[in-house]
């Protein structure tokens, strides 16, 4: 699998899902808190499939300095 998100968006992604998994803990106690480990995944692997799947990459942006 080819990358397609940059690594801010990655670090992002990771926290975001992070602190949506963390309402198995702290939350209501359903299993909502198991789309937290989508971005997870995404912001590990470095690859959205919905990204693939509508040509969106973000990886290889030109950095702005």
């Amino acid at each position: 699998m080819n990358r397609n998100i940059n690594d801010p968006e990655r670090v992002i992604r990771f926290v975001v899902g992070a602190v949506i998994s963390s309402l198995a803990f702290w939350g209501p106690q359903n299993y909502w808190y198991l789309l937290g480990l989508i971005p997870m995944a995404t912001g590990f692997v470095g690859t959205c499939p919905l990204y693939s799947a509508l040509g969106i990459n973000t990886a290889h942006r030109k950095k702005i300095h």
